[in-house]
C-alpha cells in the first residue's frame, strides 16, 4: 500500500455551495450567471484518447458532440472565455474558436479542459469547467489572499470555472528539468520548494503530490527564477491527518526533499519557513475584511467529516502546542486557529 492511501481516508465527497458562501462569492465578483454548466459538456456523443508528444496516455479524453450541441456548447463556452477574462463583453467572440473540449477521467473533479484560439494570431489559452465543489472554492480563495498569486475562477450554481495556471507539471518538472538544473539554480528551487511546503501547511492544502503543482520558470536577466504554484485545491481542509498536508511526506515529492536536504542547511529552512509564515500574516492584515468573512463562511460550513476534524485537532495539539484547537468544532474553526497562531507568532518579523 503506498504511503498516500496510507494518509488519506475514504474518497472526499463533493460539498455544495451554501447560502453564506454564495454570497461571499457575489460580494467579490466572484458568482456570475454563466449560460452553460458542467452537466451540458457531460452530453458528448464519442471520445479518442489524448497522448502527449511521447506517445503515452494523458488520461484526457478528447470529446466529440452532435452537430446541434457543439455549435451552442462552442458559442457559450466563448461567452464564458470573454466573462473569465475581460467584461464579457461579446465583440470578441467572432475571433475565437473552441478547438478543443477535453474531458479528464483521473482525480475527483473529472473537469473539462477547454482550449480557445485567437483566429487572428493563433494565440490560445485554456480555461476548465469543473463541478462546484465548496471545498475547492475554499482553496482557490485562501490561495488568492495568502499566496503571491491571483485566483482567477467563476462559480454559478453547480459549475466552477477556473483559469488555466501556466506552468511545468511538478512531475514532469522532477523528472525531465530538475536533473539539466545548475547547482545555483537547484538551491533556489530548494528554497522555493519550502516555501510552498510551509504554504501549504499553514492554510492546509492537502494531496500536493508533484503533478497537483506547477513549476514556473521566469527568464530574469542571467539567471532563471523558479515559483512553485499549486493547481489542484480539491483537498482544502478535509483530512484529518496532519502528514496530508505536509509534501516531504508525498513519495512523488522525494526528490524534491532530497534536494532540499543537500542544498539547505537547517538554519536556512527555518529561515524561509518564518519568512513564508511573515508573508502571509501581512497578506491577511492587507485583506483582513475579506479573510474574516472567508473564515466565518468556513466556520459555518462543512468541508470534512468529524472524525477528520478530531483527528486533526489532535495532530495540531501534538504539533503546535496550543491546547486552543481542542475547542474547534470543524475545518473552519481549526483553520481560523491556525491563521491567528500565525498572526500573533510572526507578523512583526521582517522577511528578507
Amino acid at each position: 500500500m503506498s504511503i498516500e492511501k496510507k494518509l488519506m481516508s475514504k474518497k472526499k465527497p463533493t460539498f455544495p455551495i451554501n447560502e453564506m458562501l454564495d454570497r461571499y462569492l457575489k460580494k467579490y465578483n466572484r458568482n456570475i450567471k454563466i449560460p452553460i454548466f458542467y452537466d451540458d459538456l457531460l452530453r458528448f456523443q464519442g471520445s479518442i484518447t489524448v497522448y502527449d508528444k511521447n506517445d503515452e496516455d494523458t488520461l484526457w479524453i478528447r470529446t466529440y458532440y452532435s452537430e446541434f450541441d457543439r455549435e451552442e456548447i462552442d458559442e457559450n463556452l466563448k461567452k464564458i472565455y470573454t466573462m473569465l477574462h475581460s467584461d464579457g463583453n461579446n465583440d470578441t467572440i467572432p475571433f475565437l474558436n473552441v478547438d478543443a473540449i477535453d474531458y479528464c477521467t483521473f482525480g475527483n473533479s473529472k473537469p473539462f479542459r477547454i482550449k480557445i484560439r485567437n483566429i487572428l494570431n493563433d494565440n490560445y489559452t485554456y480555461f476548465y469547467v469543473k463541478k462546484a465543489d465548496a471545498s475547492r472554492v475554499y482553496g482557490l480563495e485562501l490561495e488568492h489572499i495568502l499566496s503571491p498569486h491571483t485566483m482567477n475562477f467563476l462559480v454559478y450554481k453547480n459549475t466552477l470555472i477556473e483559469e488555466h495556471v501556466a506552468g511545468i507539471p511538478g512531475d514532469i518538472f522532477i523528472k525531465d528539468f530538475l536533473p539539466k538544473c545548475t547547482e545555483s539554480e537547484k538551491s533556489q528551487i530548494a528554497k522555493e520548494f519550502v516555501k510552498f511546503k510551509e504554504r501549504c501547511l499553514v492554510r492546509l492544502l492537502g494531496d500536493m503530490r508533484s503533478y497537483n503543482y506547477v513549476v514556473i520558470p521566469t527568464h530574469d536577466f542571467d539567471q532563471i527564477i523558479y515559483k512553485i504554484r499549486a493547481i489542484d485545491f480539491d483537498q482544502q481542509s478535509f483530512e484529518g491527518n496532519l502528514k496530508v498536508y505536509n509534501l516531504q511526506f508525498m513519495k512523488e515529492n522525494f526528490k524534491m526533499v532530497e534536494m532540499v536536504g543537500k542544498k539547505l542547511q537547517n538554519s536556512s529552512i527555518n529561515q524561509y519557513k518564518i519568512e513564508e509564515r511573515s508573508f502571509m500574516a501581512k497578506r491577511m492584515i492587507t485583506l483582513p475584511k475579506r479573510t474574516r468573512y472567508l473564515i466565518r463562511c468556513m466556520k459555518n460550513d462543512t468541508i470534512s467529516f468529524p472524525e477528520n476534524v478530531q483527528l486533526l485537532k489532535k495532530h495540531l495539539i501534538k504539533y503546535v502546542g496550543d491546547v486552543k484547537f481542542k475547542e474547534c468544532e470543524n475545518m473552519g474553526e481549526i483553520l481560523e486557529e491556525i491563521l491567528i497562531f500565525v498572526k500573533r507568532n510572526y507578523l512583526d518579523i521582517s522577511s528578507d
